[in-house]
Order: structure tokens, then C-alpha cells, then sequence
């Protein structure tokens, strides 16, 4: 059975740092995919980094890109996601996500089949 569970999250001022985790357990494998998304109250849920085939291959989303940087350790099966120069706008609960299992956009949280519950991220101005 696949279980995911953050940790990191927290209250941080404008341009501060936080860095995410996502301990992953009964999911292996060199190609795998694995995922951050965010969901901000009343918005969609969106994508923001991916990472698969050993960590040899990551997209961020335009937003995000320059700022955040995804990574894995692949020994103790945990995802990162370090976020530096963090905005209002970055608040969200953000989410790690396993499996991709459809061909759709690499940012289309319906085509990951593993979530962990979530993390709280607040940065206020």
C-alpha cells in the first residue's frame, strides 16, 4: 500500500524559505513520477513541480520556475520541494502526489493516483 506524508509546512514572511517533504513509502521504481500540487480556498487545485525517471527530468510551472526546486532521495524514498523567495501568492495547501498513470499534461492532478494529505504553507507580506 502507497502512503505519502508531508511535512515542512509553516508561517513564513514574504521572500523567507521553506522546505517541503514527502516521505514515501510502498512506492518504488527508476521511472516513477512523483509531484507537487497546491490548492489555494476556492481555487483549483495546480500543479507546480514534477520529477520522474530518477530525478533526471523536472518541469515547474511558470510560476514557480526560478524559485522552487524539486528533488528526491531516492535511498530514503522522500520527494523535496525547497522554496526560496516565497510570495503571498504562494500560500496554499500544498500536496505530494505519486503514480502517474495517464497521458495527459504532467500538471493534470487527475492523472496521479497516490495524494498524501497535505501541508499548510502561509507567507504573509
Amino acid at each position: 500500500q502507497v502512503q505519502l506524508v508531508e511535512s515542512g509546512g509553516g508561517s513564513v514572511q514574504a521572500e523567507g524559505s521553506l522546505r517541503l517533504s514527502c516521505a514515501a513509502s510502498g512506492y518504488t521504481g527508476s521511472s516513477r513520477y512523483m509531484a507537487w500540487f497546491r490548492q489555494a480556498p476556492g481555487k483549483e487545485r495546480e500543479g507546480v513541480a514534477v520529477i520522474w525517471a530518477g530525478g533526471a527530468n523536472t518541469v515547474y510551472a511558470n510560476s514557480v520556475k526560478g524559485r522552487f526546486t524539486i528533488s528526491q532521495d531516492n535511498a530514503k524514498n522522500t520527494l523535496y520541494l525547497q522554496m526560496d523567495s516565497l510570495k503571498p501568492e504562494d500560500t496554499a495547501m500544498y500536496y505530494c502526489a505519486a503514480d502517474r498513470k495517464c497521458g495527459g499534461g504532467l500538471f493534470d492532478p487527475l492523472c496521479f493516483r497516490y495524494w498524501g494529505q497535505g501541508t499548510q504553507v502561509t507567507v504573509s507580506s
